[in-house]
C-alpha cells in the first residue's frame, strides 16, 4: 500500500502544483482537496475528516469531534496569516512553514496522511517563496523521534524544534538544486 501511495502522492503533487499558484491563500478546504486529490483514488473516505480519535506513540491527537472547530480556528489564525508564503527572507520562510506545518499535525484531521498532506502543503508554500520543491527524505531512527518531539514542543508554542526540521530540509534541497 505505501508504494501505491508514494505514486499517487508523486501525482497529485504534479496536479497541485498547477492549481495552487504563488498568491493563494490556504483554506481548511484547500486541505481537504489536497488529502482528496492524493487518496481519493485509494480511500473513499479521503478529504473527510476523521470520526475517530487517534493516538500514535502514546500522544493523542486532538478529539475527533472538535476537528472541525479546529481546522476552522487553524484557518483563521494560521493559514490566513502565513499564506500566501511570499517572503524572501529565510528565517520568515522557515518559522511560517514551521509554524503551519505543526499546528496540523497537532489537529491531525485525517485518518492517514496527516504528516504527508503538511510535507505537501509546506511544499506549496515554499514554491509561494520562489524555493524548488523540498525535499524531505525519509523519516526514521533519530529524524523521526527528533520531528515527533518538535511536534510536541508546538503544543507549547514554541516551533523552535521544527524550524531546526525546516532549515535543515531547506538547505539540503538547495544543496541539491546547486
Amino acid at each position: 500500500m505505501g508504494h501505491v501511495e508514494l505514486r499517487e502522492q508523486m501525482r497529485a503533487m504534479d496536479e497541485l502544483f498547477d492549481s495552487y499558484g504563488r498568491d493563494h491563500q490556504f483554506t481548511a478546504d484547500d486541505i481537504c482537496r489536497i488529502h482528496r486529490i492524493w487518496l481519493g483514488p485509494i480511500y473513499a473516505w479521503a478529504g473527510e475528516y476523521r470520526k475517530v480519535n487517534l493516538t500514535k506513540d502514546h500522544f493523542t491527537f486532538a478529539v475527533a469531534k472538535q476537528v472541525p472547530r479546529l481546522m476552522e480556528s487553524f484557518e483563521k489564525n494560521f493559514l490566513k496569516k502565513y499564506t500566501p508564503c511570499r517572503s524572501k527572507d529565510p528565517e520568515e520562510i522557515i518559522h511560517a512553514l514551521s509554524v503551519v506545518h505543526t499546528e496540523l499535525v497537532l489537529i491531525h484531521p485525517f485518518r492517514e496522511g496527516n504528516g504527508r498532506v503538511a510535507r505537501m502543503l509546506a511544499t506549496l508554500m515554499g514554491l509561494q517563496s520562489e524555493l524548488p520543491p523540498l525535499g524531505f527524505g525519509k523519516m526514521g531512527g533519530r529524524s523521526r523521534k527528533e520531528y515527533f518531539a518538535a511536534v510536541q514542543a508546538g503544543m507549547g508554542g514554541d516551533y523552535r524544534p521544527m524550524e531546526k526540521i525546516f532549515s535543515a530540509v531547506i538547505r539540503r534541497t538547495l544543496r541539491r538544486q546547486a
